[in-house]
């Protein structure tokens, strides 16, 4: 069993490539400067308030798990000055695209980490975050994959933990079978409540909501986003 396999079984997190394409010399160079600038350390104790992680005051601070090629994150956290936002994405592309945009547009509400998100929660004090994104993630199509999907009662119990009363849990897919993954997982989790009022809710994208390429792509090929959104409650 290799180093990956045993971290990956222990914390029910990562599966999957973390390089694709080879990076060009402005994203490496990019990447270098940004994970020090942007980039947490998760080896020092967590703030008991991570409102401090931030250059600037903030007023919460929102998660989001994969972000990609950083557009939604970058998009988000450019529209809420006033809100800290830390994204978390393993596959190394993707950091290097986001911290190449912020090498020539700064951010200073905005931290990343460039590993397992199961991490970024375990480290995280309880109750401290008010949102967490979990946005078109690796749906494990295959049903023998299944249990490598992220959505899973040890997960939503990290999520449980970390998230302040009325936060909110938001979960986009383009994959029917990992929606209603989803669905079911937290309808049978009593920290999450569904927030639906009529059938067109979940495919009602969210506000100041933005398409990214991957979302793109799935609606040309005829796949359509669901949006869920899943409030904390006291369980």
């Amino acid at each position: 069993m290799t180093a990956e396999t045993r971290r990956s079984r222990s914390t029910e997190a990562f599966f999957g490539r973390r390089h694709g394409k080879t990076i060009r010399p402005q994203q490496a160079a990019a990447l270098k400067a940004g994970l020090t600038k942007y980039g947490l350390d998760l080896a020092e104790p967590a703030p008991l308030d991570p409102r401090t992680l931030f250059a600037e005051p903030v007023d919460g601070v929102r998660l989001e798990i994969g972000f990609g090629g950083g557009e939604h994150l970058y998009h988000m956290a450019l529209q809420h000055p006033g809100t800290g936002f830390i994204g978390v994405e393993p596959f190394v592309n993707g950091m290097a695209r986001l911290l190449t945009r912020l090498a020539e547009n700064p951010l200073p509400n905005l931290r990343v980490y460039d590993d397992d998100a199961v991490r970024v929660l375990d480290w995280l004090p309880a109750g401290s975050i008010s949102g967490i994104d979990l946005l078109y993630p690796d749906p494990w199509p295959k049903k023998r994959h299944w249990k490598r999907r992220f959505v899973g009662r040890a997960n939503l119990d990290r999520f449980a933990r970390v998230m302040a009363e009325d936060a909110k849990f938001r979960f986009a897919s383009d994959i029917d079978t990992y929606v209603n993954w989803t669905l079911l997982h937290c309808g049978a989790h009593p920290a999450f409540e569904w927030q639906a009022e009529s059938a067109a809710d979940w495919h009602t994208p969210y506000d100041g909501w933005i398409r990214t390429r991957y979302e793109a792509k799935a609606v040309r090929e005829g796949r359509r986003p669901a949006y869920l959104t899943f409030r904390k409650v006291t369980a």
